[in-house]
């Protein structure tokens, strides 16, 4: 009996105590609801805080969350953030059991919210999934905070001369589409150091280091009022490593390629010749897949100015050859020249000479025709003598380069020309020194763009 009296009383004071919860509860829930229906009743959300009045300040912040990719050819930039933006608005101000009212995404269409857009967005994205990303939150004070989830495409102008050792300073510019200055007006509500936060692993970027952003604002006038501008610069430099391995060391490599060249003898026409055309339509090759990458501008960038040059060594070592072939072409038909010239005068002088043989004794005489041919010989310039032949001459490397040439085979002429001793020593020079000049001037000069 005892017993069942304790388990009645526990039963009475456990039922006692949920109904006083549940009435509790009950009873807070009206609270709030009796707020809500305060605050709207007689609410214009069509009328912004202080219409007529003071000006309305709109306190903003950004939360990057991805930051990328950034588009060359298209010069825009797709970051995901977090806005928020505050503001006061004493028609909401509430006195109850609660500081903070945090309601969904359904109450900020029946309340005034700032016009904001962004003035340099080609698209710009308001998450709806699973439900629309926005958090409302009211104070007891008025005070309104609205953050909504975007995905943000803008332009990012760059200036490409110094591509790609080049640094940008890409804008985000926001501000009223409506309100000017004297009705609305914008300000970082933790200040120009902190107002942007990008963590570091929100950055996705593959060919850029973002380095930093800053922060400004500005005055806009235009035929409807002045206007307030809020800028954010974020500050990119470009990663330099891909095109050093699709196009620098590329264009050295064909540039000294195209300079194995002054090292074949020059009667291999053939082997020569390759190396220049193949130099050249690789560098074209190259010149036109290095520009896949930019927009067409209408300017040369420090890549195009490089290959240009690389260009004008690999074009220079095919005009050498050209003129290294002629040369000794021009050679060549003037030795063979001057040896049937003098094929020429012997064969008239042992004509005479037997003529004059003949006319005296009625017989020719061999000995002194052999006689006056030797003399005529030893009397002619060194360099005007025919070259000695042998009935069968060794097949070297200097008979084999020889063969399939445009230039006869010729003993006066085997050896280096003196154009490609100038050029094994010049053009390695002249290529190094454009290179020490080319990287010291870029690599130390500041090539980040300035916020405009």
């Amino acid at each position: 009996m005892r017993f069942h009296n304790v388990n009645m009383y526990f039963s009475y004071s456990v039922s006692s105590v949920w109904g006083n919860q549940h009435s509790e509860t009950s009873i807070y829930l009206d609270n709030i609801t009796r707020i809500l229906d305060r605050l709207l009743d007689g609410y214009d959300n069509r009328l912004r805080p202080g219409f007529g009045g003071p000006v309305t300040e709109v306190k903003t912040d950004i939360f990057v969350t991805s930051f990328g990719p950034v588009s060359d050819v298209e010069m825009e930039y797709t970051m995901d953030v977090f806005f928020r933006q505050t503001w006061i608005d004493e028609r909401l101000k509430f006195e109850g059991p609660i500081e903070i009212l945090r309601l969904n995404n359904l109450m900020v269409s029946k309340i005034w919210t700032p016009d904001t857009f962004f003035r340099n967005g080609k698209r710009s994205i308001s998450h709806n999934m699973t439900t629309p990303n926005k958090l409302f939150r009211i104070m007891q004070n008025g005070t309104i905070l609205y953050t909504m989830r975007l995905t943000i495409n803008a332009e990012c102008p760059m200036r490409l001369m110094n591509f790609p050792m080049d640094g940008h300073a890409c804008p985000l510019k926001f501000g009223s589409y409506a309100y000017p200055i004297s009705e609305i007006v914008y300000t970082w509500k933790k200040g120009p150091l902190s107002s942007v936060e990008v963590p570091q692993e929100s950055s996705s970027l593959l060919q850029y280091d973002l380095i930093g952003q800053t922060v400004s604002s500005e005055r806009l006038k235009s035929n409807t009022g002045e206007y307030v501008i809020m800028t954010v610069h974020f500050h990119l430099q470009r990663k330099m490593g891909f095109f050093l391995i699709q196009t620098y060391i590329p264009c050295i490599m064909t540039v000294i390629l195209a300079q194995v060249s002054f090292w074949i003898n020059k009667e291999s026409v053939p082997a020569r010749t390759v190396f220049g055309i193949t130099t050249v339509l690789t560098m074209t090759t190259l010149s036109i897949s290095a520009r896949h990458s930019l927009p067409k501008v209408s300017y040369a960038t420090a890549m195009d100015w490089f290959i240009a040059v690389c260009f004008a060594f690999v074009f220079s070592a095919l005009i050498e050859f050209a003129a290294v072939n002629y040369f000794s072409t021009l050679q060549a038909n003037r030795e063979l020249r001057k040896a049937a010239a003098m094929k020429a005068a012997a064969q008239e002088a042992a004509a005479a000479a037997t003529a004059t043989a003949t006319g005296n004794d009625g017989e020719v005489s061999s000995v002194d025709a052999s006689s006056v041919l030797k003399k005529r010989m030893n009397s002619a310039p060194l360099f005007d003598r025919p070259a000695k032949t042998f009935p069968n001459p060794p097949v070297n490397a200097q008979a084999f380069l020889q063969q399939g040439s445009a230039v006869p085979a010729n003993n006066v002429l085997t050896g280096t020309s003196i154009i490609d001793k100038y050029s094994r020593i010049l053009f390695p020079l002249s290529f190094g020194a454009f290179n020490l000049v080319y990287w010291i001037v870029y690599l130390t000069k500041d090539t980040m763009e300035m916020s405009r």
